[in-house]
């Protein structure tokens, strides 16, 4: 593995010899976005952090805004840099789940089974809402983006069938979150044939629908739930051709980078957290 540093500052890049093309970029992702040239990628696969949901013990994170307009701005402005440097063709992918208002707790319990999910601060419950409330995160974010410029082309619904158990007696527990596909232009690259699916009636190959059962995943050394390679590889086979480049602003351990490298694609990570980099630098067999 080689190290380089970078006019960004406070980033370094990480690639390796026997991975040409494909880079892990330690820094901010807007910071570093604004320094790479427009009409690189053909396509953008990514799932941010979510609002007020996790703390990944790093200062400047996302999701760590105390109010909800932050957070969405800041996505929205972080996502109008990734469509400057799609191709005219490229297409977002993006996947970012939903929450509950806190009821204006200003902090969350350990949870052994998911130390993730201790929080030290809580947003505030956002104008306008109540105690209980669900905020509907994706579809504030998803709207922003679109009056930004974006075309909002399908809401996809990730059904996870061992989702994390509630104990809450008042509601379903929420087994789902939204993964939505955005275009740059009116005509775009989607691949169609590539993930085509079998029909339930006749196993015929028929167009993918939008409902993707797919199981979540965990991984050595990380201590939250991956973004699932089941998840991201249709989103690179429709979004992308072989060797075209790949974009995760929000790289987390990495595995839009391994589906990449599994599908011939190359890839661009860029990761706030050095320790999730390392984990996606190791997880990729990259040498030190």
């Amino acid at each position: 593995m080689r190290k380089a540093s970078l006019s960004v500052q406070h980033s370094e890049l990480l690639f390796d010899m026997r991975s040409p093309g494909c880079e892990i970029i330690v820094g901010d992702a807007l910071s570093v976005l604004k320094e790479i040239p427009s009409d690189t990628f053909r396509c953008c696969v990514t799932s941010p952090p979510y609002w007020g949901l996790r703390d990944y013990g790093i200062s400047g994170q996302a999701g760590s805004e105390l109010e909800l307009g932050d957070y969405v701005e800041r996505l929205k402005d972080t996502f109008r840099e990734v469509r400057r440097v799609l191709t005219e063709d490229g297409t977002l992918w993006l996947n970012i789940g939903d929450s509950y208002t806190s009821g204006n707790r200003t902090w969350r319990d350990l949870d052994k089974k998911n130390p993730a999910r201790a929080m030290e601060y809580r947003p505030p419950t956002p104008r306008g809402l109540k105690p209980k409330d669900l905020i509907g995160v994706p579809w504030k974010v998803a709207f922003a983006l679109q009056a930004d410029g974006w075309y909002l082309r399908s809401d996809v619904i990730w059904h996870k069938p061992n989702c994390q158990p509630e104990s809450v007696k008042d509601r379903p527990t929420r087994s789902h979150e939204y993964l939505f596909l955005f275009s740059k232009s009116e005509d775009y690259f989607y691949d169609c044939e590539a993930v085509r699916e079998p029909s339930i009636s006749n196993g015929a190959q028929r167009n993918r629908r939008t409902v993707w059962t797919v199981n979540t995943e965990a991984f050595p050394g990380a201590h939250f739930a991956t973004f699932p390679a089941r998840l991201v590889e249709p989103c690179i086979l429709a979004g992308s051709a072989t060797m075209d480049r790949v974009l995760d602003p929000f790289f987390g351990s990495g595995t839009v980078g391994e589906v990449c490298v599994r599908l011939e694609r190359r890839f661009t990570g860029i990761e706030l957290n050095p320790e999730y980099a390392e984990l996606a630098r190791r997880r990729l067999g990259w040498k030190e």
